[in-house]
């Protein structure tokens, strides 16, 4: 069964250890360095993407664009190829509810265009009250994935993180 688990940067080395992922995925603004690669990890399976996490441009910042978004699914795809799905993906960004929860939608939809994006996204808030998808990386995803602006109306539905709750790693499970 294949699993992304999802978590801050605070918590990538301690969440490496305990489920020892085959990749990591890192998304950062290039104002905090990336984590070292975890233990455990072949350095070329940890992908390091600068792109600040805002929805529009702003002067300074790099604007999340569908050259990211593009890479982040190849990466996906090469984890799940490579891995058969017996070691998971760990994907993190600064918060661990944004950047990281916008990829990982964008992987799971892209690895099995068999499930609705309603159910992915059901099921990512079912996991974490406080995912909030990066809106723009979410419309690249939808129009690189062919989802007919499907992957975009079911991170609308389920609205708005709650940031009070946080700062706990969990996980998406690819088979909902």
């Amino acid at each position: 069964m294949s699993v992304i688990h999802i978590c801050s940067l605070k918590m990538v080395e301690s969440l490496a250890a305990d489920i020892k992922p085959s990749h990591v995925l890192s998304l950062l603004a290039g104002i905090t360095p990336f984590p070292p690669t975890p233990t455990g990890v072949d350095p070329r399976n940890h992908l390091k993407v600068t792109l600040a996490d805002i929805a529009e441009p702003e002067a300074g910042m790099i604007t999340p664009g569908s050259d990211h978004v593009a890479e982040v699914i190849a990466f996906g795809r090469r984890w799940h190829k490579e891995s058969s799905g017996a070691r998971p993906l760990l994907v993190h960004c600064f918060a661990g509810i944004s950047r990281s929860t916008a990829s990982t939608l964008a992987i799971a939809c892209a690895l099995r265009p068999d499930v609705s994006e309603a159910s992915f996204a059901s099921a990512l808030r079912a996991a974490s009250a406080a995912a909030q998808p990066n809106s723009l990386m979410i419309a690249h995803a939808d129009e690189l994935l062919s989802r007919d602006r499907r992957l975009v109306a079911a991170v609308a539905d389920i609205g708005p993180g709650d940031f009070s709750q946080a700062g706990r790693p969990y996980m998406l499970r690819l088979d909902v």
